[in-house]
């Protein structure tokens, strides 16, 4: 099995946040199974190594490069393919615009993400790997002294400016708009989880990759109000593990919100839904995954060395391709018309 170098901005400062959390936990898998370490290529840090440093000395025999933030990845393809062919981008968010060829494989953290490059990369190799939900959190099964728990971050305007001062006339809120030590102990204090992302990401133009703190608080207990945008419709089922918030009217979301602070969730229907995203999971999904990139790598290997055409090209469906199928449509619908006649 060859190493695998996961390649981040940075780990620290400014690129901290849930993407980078992700990453680092999806490398810490990866370290069960084989070879591989983090790799900075923005920020120098004392901890990792630095691209610029280590690319010379690697070769597509022994290492593969794994690239995952979404805005520097057509710099990142261009930088490598001439150094080392073997590149798999780890899909989070969807929506940035760019190609990928079919030689580099794609791992994606969502069903929703892979529904698009299933689309934009049809030719592709694809596959499917949830982020991790951490040991830490779990339903303790203690005294909640917060009635309702939201994280400002990602917060819609309706949200922030009409629902939580409605509900702050009602009820306990905890509003956070800060960095949070330990989260899980935060939604276990916590009955009700308000999340809703939809409005942020539409703005930003790309895709909620996967939308953790949901699922976090569900398994922490928390009954969660959410949109369902995008990644979250993965695991997000309202009327059986969520509620779909900003629903109708502020009125009906305060008569919803009313009526779950009165009622515990279903946390056997939580249980099940949370073994897809537990370590022992995941792992038994990556040993393949790394498997079959690696047995095509191989192939790509022997290719290359040998300078012979292993493989029929398949034809792209880009945009170009599509065009002209579409003409194509058309011109056999207007020849089965004039045969009619």
């Amino acid at each position: 099995m060859r190493k695998l170098y996961f390649l981040l901005p940075g780990t620290t400062g400014k690129f901290g946040g849930g993407g980078l959390w992700a990453e680092l936990k999806t490398c810490a898998l990866a370290k069960q199974i084989c070879a591989a370490e983090v790799v900075t290529y923005r920020q120098r840090e004392k901890d990792c190594a630095f691209l610029t440093d280590i690319l010379p000395m690697t070769d597509a025999q022994s290492s593969i490069f794994v690239i995952g933030w979404g805005f520097d990845v057509p710099q990142l393809v261009a930088k490598l393919q001439g150094q080392n062919p073997n590149i798999v981008y780890h899909a989070h968010s969807a929506g940035y615009g760019f190609d990928l060829p079919p030689e580099i494989p794609i791992i994606t953290v969502s069903r929703n993400t892979m529904g698009y490059w299933g689309q934009k990369a049809a030719n592709g190799l694809i596959y499917y790997l949830p982020n991790q939900i951490s040991d830490e959190f779990y339903n303790a099964n203690q005294p909640r002294d917060i009635e309702i728990v939201v994280q400002t971050r990602k917060s819609s305007q309706y949200l922030l400016q009409q629902l939580i001062p409605a509900l702050k006339n009602r009820y306990r809120v905890e509003v956070i708009d800060s960095y949070v030590e330990d989260l899980a102990r935060l939604f276990n204090r916590s009955q009700v989880y308000l999340y809703d992302s939809a409005e942020y990401w539409a703005t930003s133009g790309v895709s909620e990759g996967f939308g953790l703190p949901p699922l976090e608080a569900l398994a922490c207990g928390c009954t969660v109000f959410s949109s369902v945008n995008h990644g979250l419709s993965d695991f997000l089922d309202p009327g059986f593990n969520c509620h779909k918030i900003a629903g109708y009217s502020l009125e009906y979301d305060l008569h919803r919100i009313a009526q779950a602070l009165q009622q515990s969730p279903d946390f056997k229907l939580i249980d099940s839904l949370l073994a897809e995203y537990r370590q022992e999971n995941l792992l038994a999904r990556f040993k393949v995954i790394l498997a079959e990139i690696n047995d095509f790598f191989e192939m790509r290997s022997h290719e290359l060395s040998e300078e012979s055409q292993l493989a029929t090209t398949i034809n792209s469906l880009n945009t170009k391709r599509i065009n002209r199928l579409k003409i194509q449509r058309i011109l056999a619908k207007l020849q089965q018309r004039l045969t009619r006649k």
